[in-house]
């Protein structure tokens, strides 16, 4: 299956620099017209940020998926979250980065051809929708938590987060299709309607326009509205402990329990924040793009800056929640300490930590 032939633009594209050919001396020189270098100048040091990031990122989220598997007491609905979240992650780190360094590297040709090409988009797509999702179900379990606790102690089973979690990934990848839809193998032919070597990209074949607004309404659906949620739902935590301190600070002398609970809601309120921040500079690269309608050279600089800064915190996002978890929780961090050494017993947990 190829939808090369029906690329009115690309060919429209190809027939106004036909005439420049004799300008070129090789194909090479041509391909660089087109597409631009094949090796971004940051490759190298892009490419040793990257590789920390992998390390860390999947050190630490198998880390997170054990600890959560071993421990009974860890296996609460919203945990479940935070294990679907690390997969997530697990995802994005084996799949995901060692296409971007390559493409780092080498720009062009793309390799994997049509099924490639929409894997590619759908890939991170999907992973991208589900993480916002996934963190802004965690919000408002917390929210229920601390501001309807009994109602969610009858509500928050774990079979019931389990169905969620599905329902959120079915989404996501629902919502990955329109972007996905619009992305094709695109070729340069020469005159003699032969392919030029190495010049097949994975590129939007549709009208621009259509991938704005595409760009634009999942930008809105999918970080500016969650996140908007997701701060609306921890200020009103935040008011209710407020007004609660002074209960609470009586109970906790009696009550482990709840101090795990606030830990818990304290570790999940900095990784929402933290969530925000790293994914900015994604929405921005993407959002850019969509409302620039003539590029100039100083826009383009300025993208190029945007693009891999949206590139490292994507994938830094993806390495930094064991981290949060592990400095802000201490019943993660006793968790993991217990599976890193098993033969030390640092924790003999009472109550559970939802």
């Amino acid at each position: 299956m190829d939808c090369t032939t029906n690329i009115s633009q690309y060919v429209h594209r190809m027939e106004e620099t036909e005439p420049l050919r004799k300008y070129f001396n090789s194909t090479e020189d041509y391909l660089l017209f087109l597409y631009g270098p094949k090796c971004s100048h940051l490759s190298l040091p892009r490419t040793w940020i990257y590789a920390l990031i992998f390390i860390v990122g999947v050190s630490g989220n198998l880390l997170v998926c054990l600890v959560i598997l071993k421990h009974r007491y860890l296996k609460t609905p919203t945990n479940y979250y935070l294990f679907s979240l690390a997969i997530s992650d697990l995802l994005v780190l084996p799949c995901g980065m060692p296409l971007e360094v390559y493409e780092m590297w080498s720009n062009y040709p793309f390799l994997f051809r049509l099924v490639g090409c929409y894997f590619k988009t759908a890939f991170f797509e999907t992973v991208c929708f589900a993480s916002i999702l996934i963190v802004t179900m965690v919000s408002i379990e917390r929210y229920m938590a601390v501001l309807h606790p009994f109602r969610a102690k009858l509500k928050n089973t774990q079979q019931r987060a389990l169905r969620i979690i599905l329902i959120l990934w079915l989404l996501s990848a629902l919502f990955s299709l329109p972007n996905t839809s619009i992305h094709c193998i695109v070729l340069q032919y020469f005159p003699n309607h032969t392919e030029v070597p190495g010049s097949v990209i994975c590129a939007v074949v549709k009208s621009m326009w259509i991938y704005n607004w595409i760009i634009r309404l999942t930008s809105l659906l999918f970080y500016m509205l969650p996140m908007s949620a997701n701060s609306v739902l921890y200020c009103l935590m935040g008011l209710k402990v407020r007004r609660d301190r002074s209960l609470e600070a009586k109970e906790m002398q009696t009550n482990v329990k709840l101090s795990c609970r606030k830990f818990i809601t304290r570790m999940l309120f900095v990784l929402v924040i933290i969530f925000g921040v790293r994914w900015a500079p994604f929405h921005t690269d993407r959002l850019f793009y969509s409302f620039v309608a003539t590029w100039t050279e100083p826009l383009a600089n300025i993208f190029n800056i945007i693009h891999v800064i949206s590139g490292i915190f994507f994938y830094l996002s993806s390495a930094v929640n064991p981290i949060i978890y592990h400095v802000f929780s201490w019943c993660f961090r006793m968790a993991f300490l217990n599976v890193i050494s098993p033969q030390c017993k640092y924790w003999h947990p009472r109550h559970p930590t939802s």
